[in-house]
């Protein structure tokens, strides 16, 4: 009998046990339809969802040549993966890569052509968005929220066709960089003209101040003179250049005057030039191992962390004693792209509107030294970026030349080798008339 009492006992408690579990799943399925339905509660739709995995993505970021911003680039990815975690259950994480200067295009287009895509890449905006555009490689980003906040001087850098297809991050206004002190100190100011460089130039070496730093190792800093020099002259005296170059009638022997600023630099530079990269050029120059360096304001944060105390400014560089053609370099280099077959567009075209968060990227842009890029941004520009807007008040800036890249890729080699003086003038005239023809016939 207690047998059996025992036995009735326990179907009972296993009936009751089924009778709860029942219940509670029933009360689940009516809170979510409750929810669907529009209840006022809708605690179980927001308790399912909460309890539900986060979906899990990995973004491929690729980086070239800014590897000097890891430490700033790694952190605000980690600030996007907290808030994507946050609003959309999507827990990412990050393959970075950050290729030097002088590999990381090759690289970068070898694998856009191969379908080995990154999910974000970074790109020169006046120099790639074109063939890029043509290429497919780029997503058109109009209707995005981050598009909408561009500053109107800066839309067009990352636009092709009406369409806005990049995030802009190094807006540049650049020239030569000066060590403000030695300047002051000598009771020098910035010169306008080429005599009057020379006659700074001839100041300095009284003072026993080496005028120019020469950083050749990485032919991508030489390469910085074609811009300058080309920008100048075609927004004054050669307004027809690219043009004529382009249509195969143009020849760099009719700006052959941009040699006179190259060989005055080169006589009056520091010694060891092609051991010296941008990150020892940048060490030296805010130690004061040279008054002058051509070079441009992307270079702030590497001064600065080799010695903080660094003063120096931005100039325009002359190309010849026109003051007019002295003229401040206006640009987008770096900008931050999606491929339309990105394995995770969603979430990195979420990333490329995080870049400009309202809040979150004056934080980014400051630490980064870049300037102001969008309506949002709020902090104050810092004083080189105040020196370059004096010249572009006065009339005395220009937008980045559209050159071939070919052309800036080739001119970097050959200026190392003029430099070496394995090269003549007329060489390097007639090596660049010969990849700006093959890099339009290449593009037809």
């Amino acid at each position: 009998m207690k047998k059996t009492l025992s036995v009735l006992a326990t179907i009972a408690a296993l009936s009751l046990t089924a009778a709860c579990g029942s219940g509670n799943n029933g009360n689940q399925a009516s809170g979510a339809a409750a929810s669907a339905g529009g209840s006022p509660s809708g605690s179980g739709a927001a308790q399912e969802s909460a309890s539900s995995p986060p979906k899990k993505v990995e973004l491929k970021i690729f980086l070239g040549g800014l590897d000097r911003f890891r430490e700033q680039f790694d952190s605000y990815f980690e600030k996007f993966a907290e808030k994507e975690k946050a609003d959309k259950n999507i827990e990412v994480t990050f393959n970075s890569e950050y290729p030097g200067e002088d590999s990381a295009s090759q690289i970068l287009k070898t694998r856009l052509a191969t379908g080995d895509v990154p999910d974000v890449f970074g790109l020169h905006a006046v120099n790639d968005i074109p063939s890029f555009y043509k290429a497919g490689y780029l997503t058109d980003m109009t209707d995005q929220p981050f598009a909408g906040k561009l500053l109107e001087g800066i839309k067009p850098l990352v636009s092709i066709d009406g369409k806005v297809v990049a995030v802009p991050m190094e807006s540049l206004s650049w020239g030569f960089l000066y060590n403000k002190k030695i300047f002051s100190d000598l009771g020098l100011t910035p010169p306008s003209t080429l005599s009057e460089m020379k006659d700074v130039v001839q100041k300095l070496k009284e003072n026993k101040v080496t005028p120019f730093l020469l950083s050749y190792k990485e032919d991508w800093i030489p390469q910085l003179f074609l811009p300058l020099t080309v920008g100048g002259l075609v927004n004054s005296s050669h307004p027809d250049f690219i043009e004529k170059m382009n249509s195969g009638q143009g020849s760099f022997s009719e700006l052959q005057e941009m040699f006179d600023i190259i060989d005055l630099v080169n006589a009056n530079g520091t010694s060891r030039a092609f051991e010296v990269g941008n990150d020892d050029g940048a060490a030296d120059f805010a130690n004061g191992k040279a008054a002058m360096w051509v070079m441009g304001t992307w270079d702030a944060d590497a001064i600065l962390k080799a010695n903080p105390d660094a003063s120096f400014g931005t100039a325009a560089l002359p190309i010849n004693d026109d003051p007019k053609a002295s003229m401040i370099d206006v640009s987008v280099s770096t900008a931050l792209a999606v491929p339309p077959n990105s394995k995770n567009k969603e979430v990195a075209t979420d990333l490329l509107n995080f870049i400009l968060d309202d809040q979150a990227s004056n934080d980014l842009y400051q630490s980064l030294k870049f300037n102001p890029v969008s309506k949002n941004h709020t902090f104050k520009p810092y004083p080189w970026v105040e020196d370059a807007n004096v010249y572009i008040d006065k009339g005395l800036s220009y937008q980045d030349p559209v050159i071939p890249t070919a052309v800036k890729d080739e001119v970097g080699k050959a200026l190392q080798s003029y430099y070496d003086k394995k090269m003549s003038k007329e060489d390097v005239i007639k090596d660049l008339d010969k990849t700006w023809k093959d890099a339009i016939a290449a593009n037809k």
